[in-house]
Order: structure tokens, then sequence, then C-alpha cells
């Protein structure tokens, strides 16, 4: 019997893969798949041993798509990234080899380990899928994706990810620990086996352009572009908030409530799309001045009470 290639299928399948190593992290994968469906980049900020990087290496082999991982660590250099130029004595010429980041899915571990030159090394690829190396421009490639995991700032050997850095994430969110019944599950399942081994691609790369052009295909109304610039203008004007969303965040959030209208069989997004990953698209993008940071005021409670005062198109 012949296997489905309807956008929706492509989803189903690519969430049952992961979930059968992933255990009660539903709307995670959930986010995952709409970021990398819409053209995103994530940051999973976690506290250790929660599954980040798991799901990044699930993610990569579902998808059967080229895999690199860095670590990052505090001597890390910009050319353990993108590459480095070797002399070839016989040639009597440099040529260049490149580095982990030529991939087409990038698991950046524990990013904030770097020191911010390291971070700085990703910028350019994952707002132009592009590098510049020596004065020559390296294009990436089409399905280029970044999967960042960080440890929370307080933690020991933890660098803070500069403004420009943290713009370039489509959205950020956490996994948090899982129930104790999927806890309990997770231990069955390790006990006499690794279902990371077992794991196999679910779907092509022709399967994967299908489903990124499909997210594209799904209709926004004027109405709702209102709505979401009108959210994320908001931010901007806020008080407490030193620096408000970008245009990029409008973007991000319109393409990933594309990608999750798509999830759930529509050809067209909703509030209720826009309203659902809001807070993991924009919070991460603010920057909540001192004094507003001492008194309480949070990022993600900014965005849910923009959210709450914003009047809903109809």
């Amino acid at each position: 019997m012949q296997v489905s290639s309807s956008p929706l299928s492509i989803y189903q399948r690519i969430t049952a893969n992961l979930d059968k190593v992933v255990k009660g992290q539903q709307n995670a994968i959930r986010k995952l798949v709409a970021a990398f469906a819409s053209g995103g980049h994530v940051l999973l900020e976690d506290l250790p041993g929660t599954g980040k990087t798991t799901l990044a290496k699930a993610l990569a082999q579902s998808l059967q798509l080229t895999f690199q991982r860095i670590q990052f660590t505090p001597d890390l250099l910009p050319s353990d990234i993108l590459g480095v130029s070797i002399f070839d004595p016989r040639e009597q010429s440099f040529r260049f080899h490149k580095g982990p980041i030529f991939t087409e899915i990038l698991l950046a571990d524990e990013i904030n380990r770097a020191s911010p030159r390291a971070q700085s090394a990703l910028l350019e690829a994952m707002a132009e899928q592009q590098v510049s190396i020596e004065g020559t421009r390296y294009p990436l490639d089409e399905l280029f994706f970044v999967i960042a995991t960080q440890n929370p700032i307080e933690f020991h050997g933890t660098y803070p990810l500069p403004e420009a850095q943290m713009d370039r994430f489509a959205m950020r969110f956490q996994l948090g620990y899982v129930s104790l019944e999927d806890e309990v599950a997770i231990l069955t399942t390790h006990r006499t086996e690794q279902p990371m081994n077992e794991i196999q691609p679910c779907v092509t790369r022709e399967e994967v352009r299908l489903l990124r052009q499909a997210v594209q295909a799904v209709r926004v109304s004027e109405e709702l572009k209102q709505y979401i610039v009108r959210l994320v203008s908001t931010t901007r004007d806020y008080a407490g908030v030193q620096m408000g969303a970008s245009p990029r965040a409008s973007l991000s959030l319109m393409k990933v409530a594309q990608a999750l209208a798509l999830f759930d069989g529509l050809d067209f997004i909703t509030p209720a799309h826009i309203q659902e990953i809001a807070v993991v698209v924009l919070a991460h993008r603010l920057k909540i001045d001192s004094q507003a940071r001492f008194s309480g005021v949070e990022a993600q409670n900014v965005v849910t009470n923009i959210l709450q005062n914003t009047p809903v198109p109809v």
C-alpha cells in the first residue's frame, strides 16, 4: 500500500516518529516541527537531562537529512564552526576545508557555554543561509536548520546570547519535566534498549520540500496580518521594555502560525494559531530594562498581557 504524501500525513509521520523517542513532549514536538516546516530556527532552553539533545537528534534521523553536532565550549573558535583554509604545498595554494556548519540540520549544543565571538559565527548563517569566509561567500543548503540548546543563564560557565543572536531564532521554548507516568515509560523503554538506535527515516527529502511549500501556501488574511503587526509593534512601546520585537518577529509569527494551521488540516490561519505561539516567538526578543526587571517584570508576562489587551479580528 502506497504511503500518502499529503502535507498533513508527512507531519503526522514525523511527530509519530519523534514520539517514539521523546515521551510526553507532544507540545514541544509540535512547536519544533512547525519551526522547521516554516524555515525558522529553534532555541531549546531547559535544565540538563530533559531531552533537548535527544529531540534534536531524533528529528535529524527522522528527516533523512545530513546532521552535524557542535559542542559549544569556552575555547571554541569561529573556525571550528565555519571551517579553515589550509595551505596545500603540492598545489602551492590554500584549500578551504568546510566546517560542521555546512550541513542540513545543525545541533548547537549548549550554545551559551561558548564566548560571544564563537556565538557570532552563526549570525550570518541563520539570517541569510550563507557564510562569508576570507571574502568568499559560501551558500548553505536550502533546508539549513539550527537547533540550539542552552542551559539557564544562571548556571556556572554560561554567557548570555546577544540580542542580535536571539532575534535569529524563530522561537525559544522549554521542554520541562514529563509526567510521572511518562517518566516510568522512559525507564521501561531504556531498560533493555536505546530507542534512538531504532529510529528510522520516515520522510524523504522531496517530502520535506513539499511540506515547506505547503506551509507557504497557507492563506493569511489582511486582518490577521494587521493583528500580528499590532501584537509585535505594541512590544516596542510597552512600559518597562527597553527593546521590543523586530519586523523579523512579525515574519516568524506569521510563518509558524501558517505551519500550525497546516498541521490542523486548515488552509488558512486563525487567531488561535497566532495566540498559541506568540509567547515563544516574541518573548525571547524583548529586552526588559533593569528597573522593571527588579520589579518582577518578565518578557513572557509582557507578551501575555499584550495578547489579552489586543482586540482579536472576527
